[in-house]
C-alpha cells in the first residue's frame, strides 16, 4: 500500500516506507509510561464511587448469584426481568465478581482495565502507519478525554463498547493493508459483540470501516465486495447467536427482556434501543433533547449540529473536536489525488467515518440520549488529531501545512477557553494561559518557515501543552470525584453535576436502601424473592442493600408488561415472595403495574418498616 504525507508537495523521504519501521529506543518506555499513567488515572480512588450505577450493579450482583441471571443480564437472581441492554458488559463484571467476590473494586476494575486496553489498542492502530509519536498522541488524547475518564471508572456498558470499537478499527486497519478477509472478519466479530454490548450504537462505525475497505484494499473490486459480504455474515453470526438463543429459549423459563414490548431482544434492538432512540415518541420512554420539553443537560440539550458543543456535551467530549474536524477536512483535501490504496486517506475514512456518522446521530437523536454516550467519539477524535498533526508536521516546509497546523492549535485553544469559561470560578488562570500559549504557538507555526530543528521542537511541544492542558485538567478533576446515579457527568464538583460528587442524576438513594428497618426486614427473609416493588431503580437499591433478590415490577420505568398479575398471584400462592414494598419508582415516566399494587392492597395488610409501607405476602 502507499502512504501520503500532507500536503503531497512535501512528501518526506520515508513516506513510502512499509508499516513497522525500526523501533526507536524510547518507544517501549514511552508506551509503558502512557499505559501506567492511564491505569493510575482510571484506578485512583476507584472505590469511592461504591457501586456507581446501582441499576447495572444489581444485575452484576445477580449474575454472581445465578448463572442464568449472568447469561441473560437479569436484574434479579430469580430471573423475572432483565436490564434494558444486552448483557455483554455485565458478563465481564459478573465473572470478576464470581472470582473476587462482589464489591466495588471487582465491579469497577474491569471497566478501568478495558479503558487501559482501549488506549493500548488505539496506540497500536495509529502507530502502524503513522509512527510511535502519533500513536502516543492518539492514546493520550483518548485517555485524557473527560468523558472517557468518567466512563472507564463507571459500570455502564460504554467502557466495553469503546474497547470493542477500537478493536474493530485495529482489525479494519490490518485488513485494508493487504486486503485480508480474515482481519475484516475479525473486525466484524468485534462489532457483533459491540452490538451485544449496546445494540445499534455499536454499529455506527460500520459505514466508515466498510467504505475504507471498499476504497483502499489492494485487490480487485469484486474481491472487495466478496470480502465485505463475508464480513457481513460474520457480523450477523457474532451478534445474532445471542438473539437466536433468547428467541429459542422457552419464554416461561427465562426472564422477560426489559425495555421490549413483546419479550424480544430483536424488538428491543430495533425499537426502544434503536429507532426509538433516534426518533423519540411513544416508542422511546424518557425522551431526548429534541423539540420537546426535556431539553436539560442530562438529556443532551436541544438537537442540532451544535449539540456536541453545547452545555450538556461540550465539556464531556469537545475539547479536541475542532482540531479533529480541521485535520479531517484538510487531510481529505490533501490526499484527493493520492493513489486509491493510500493509507493516509484510508485511515481518514476509518476515523472520519466513525466521527461523522456517530456525531451526526448523536446531534440529531430525538429519543433518549445522555452526554456520556459521547465517549464513543473519543477514539476517533484522538486518532484524527494525532494523524493529522503528525502528517502536517512532517510537511511543515509547505505554507499550507503550517497554516492548517496553526488553525488546529488556535481553534483548540480558543474553544478550550470557551469551555473553561462556562465555570468561571474554576481556576480562571488556566483558560487565559491556554489561550495565550496556544495563540503564541499558532502564530509561530504560521510564520515558522525558517525554524531551526531545535526551535521547531520547542514550538511543537508548546502547542501540545496548550492543546492538552484544558482536557487534562478537566479529566483530573473528573477522576477526583466519586460518581453515582444513572446519568453521570464529568468535571469538578463546582460544575454542579447531576448528583453527589458532581456525577449523577436519578441515582440510588432515598427509600429502600436508606431504611435500616426495611433492610433488616428483607435480609431476614428466606423466600426466593425477598420483595417486589415498582421499577428497576428501587428494586436495584433494595438488592444492593440486602443481597437478596427483589422483583422489579414493570422494569426500568415501571411500564414493562412484566410480571403479569396472574404470574404474581401464582408466585405469592407458592410462598416465593415475602413482601411487597410500596412507593417504588422507575427511571422514567412509567407508573408501574397498578393491577398488582391494587390486588396487594385489597388482599394484604399494610405494615411499616421505618418510613416505608410494606405488605407481608407470606403466612
Amino acid at each position: 500500500m502507499t502512504t501520503t504525507t500532507l500536503p503531497r508537495t512535501a512528501v518526506a523521504p520515508d513516506a513510502q516506507r512499509a508499516p513497522g519501521p525500526t523501533r526507536p529506543v524510547w518507544q517501549r518506555p514511552a508506551l509503558a509510561a502512557l499505559l501506567l499513567l492511564t491505569a493510575v488515572l482510571y484506578l485512583w480512588r476507584l472505590g469511592d464511587s461504591g457501586t456507581a450505577n446501582g441499576f447495572y450493579a444489581a444485575a452484576v450482583q445477580a449474575g454472581t448469584q445465578s448463572w442464568k441471571a449472568l447469561l441473560f443480564g437479569s436484574l434479579d437472581a430469580g430471573n423475572v426481568i432483565t436490564v434494558d441492554k444486552p448483557p455483554a458488559s455485565l458478563w465481564v463484571m459478573a465473572l470478576s465478581g464470581r472470582v473476587f467476590g462482589f464489591n466495588s473494586w471487582s465491579l469497577l476494575v474491569p471497566q478501568a482495565l478495558e479503558g487501559v486496553a482501549a488506549v493500548a489498542l488505539l496506540y497500536a492502530t495509529v502507530k502502524r502507519h503513522f509512527g510511535a509519536v502519533a500513536g502516543l498522541l492518539a492514546g493520550a488524547a483518548l485517555a485524557l478525554t473527560p468523558v472517557a475518564v468518567l466512563m472507564f471508572r463507571f459500570d455502564n456498558p460504554d467502557a466495553l463498547l469503546v474497547l470493542l470499537l477500537v478493536a474493530g478499527a485495529y482489525c479494519t486497519t490490518r485488513a485494508v493493508e493487504k486486503a485480508s478477509a480474515r482481519w475484516l472478519a475479525l473486525a466484524a466479530a468485534a462489532l457483533g459483540f459491540a452490538f451485544l454490548t449496546k445494540m445499534l450504537q455499536g454499529l455506527l462505525v460500520l459505514p466508515g470501516f466498510a467504505l475504507a475497505y471498499l476504497v483502499a484494499a489492494p485487490t480487485t473490486i469484486g474481491r472487495r465486495f466478496v470480502h465485505l459480504l463475508t464480513a457481513g455474515a460474520t457480523l450477523v453470526v457474532s451478534a445474532g447467536w445471542f438473539v437466536a438463543l433468547v428467541a429459542l429459549w422457552p419464554a416461561g423459563s427465562r426472564p422477560y427482556i426489559g425495555g421490549s414490548s413483546d419479550n424480544s431482544l430483536l424488538e428491543l434492538a430495533l425499537g426502544y434501543n434503536g429507532l426509538g432512540r433516534i426518533l423519540g415518541g411513544a416508542g422511546n420512554r424518557g425522551g431526548g433533547g429534541g423539540g420537546g420539553g426535556m431539553q436539560n443537560t442530562g438529556f443532551g440539550g436541544a438537537t442540532g449540529i451544535t449539540r456536541l458543543f453545547g452545555d450538556s456535551m461540550g465539556t464531556e467530549i469537545s475539547w479536541l473536536l475542532p482540531a479533529a474536524l480541521i485535520a479531517l477536512v484538510a487531510g481529505l483535501w490533501f490526499t484527493r489525488r493520492a493513489p486509491r490504496t493510500d493509507v493516509t486517506r484510508a485511515a481518514l475514512i476509518v476515523w472520519g467515518g466513525w466521527l461523522l456518522v456517530s456525531g451526526v446521530v448523536f446531534s440529531y437523536m430525538s429519543g433518549t440520549i445522555h452526554p456520556y454516550y459521547t465517549v464513543a467519539l473519543a477514539p476517533a477524535i484522538g486518532a484524527l488529531v494525532a494523524i493529522g498533526g503528525r502528517e502536517l508536521w512532517r510537511a511543515r516546509a509547505a505554507t499550507s501545512a503550517r497554516l492548517v497546523l496553526a488553525a488546529m492549535v488556535f481553534a483548540t485553544a480558543a474553544w478550550d477557553f470557551t469551555l473553561l469559561a462556562r465555570d468561571a470560578s474554576w481556576h480562571p488562570w488556566l483558560r487565559w494561559t491556554v489561550l495565550v500559549v496556544g495563540g503564541a504557538a499558532a502564530v509561530a507555526f504560521a510564520a515558522g518557515a525558517a525554524f531551526t530543528r531545535r526551535l521547531a521542537v520547542v514550538v511543537a511541544l508548546t502547542a501540545l501543552l496548550a492543546s492538552f492542558s484544558a482536557t487534562s485538567a478537566w479529566a483530573l478533576a473528573t477522576a477526583a470525584q466519586p460518581h453515582a446515579g444513572s446519568i453521570p457527568s464529568s468535571g469538578p464538583a463546582t460544575t454542579g453535576g447531576f448528583g453527589f460528587g458532581g456525577g449523577g442524576f436519578g441515582g440510588m438513594g432515598g427509600m429502600g436502601g436508606g431504611s435500616t428497618e426495611l433492610t433488616t426486614l428483607l435480609k431476614s427473609t428466606t423466600t426466593k424473592w425477598a420483595a417486589a416493588t415498582t421499577g428497576d431503580q428501587t428494586a436495584a437499591e433494595l438488592e444492593l442493600s440486602t443481597g437478596k433478590s427483589v422483583i422489579a415490577i414493570g422494569g426500568w420505568d415501571g411500564s414493562d408488561p412484566a410480571p403479569t398479575l396472574s404470574w404474581f398471584k401464582a408466585a405469592v400462592a407458592r410462598g416465593e415472595i415475602a413482601y411487597y414494598v410500596s412507593g417504588g419508582r422507575g427511571g422514567g415516566m412509567g407508573g408501574g403495574n397498578s393491577e398488582i399494587a391494587t390486588w396487594v392492597a385489597a388482599n394484604f395488610t399494610a405494615e411499616t418498616a421505618g418510613n416505608t409501607t410494606v405488605y407481608k405476602l407470606t403466612k
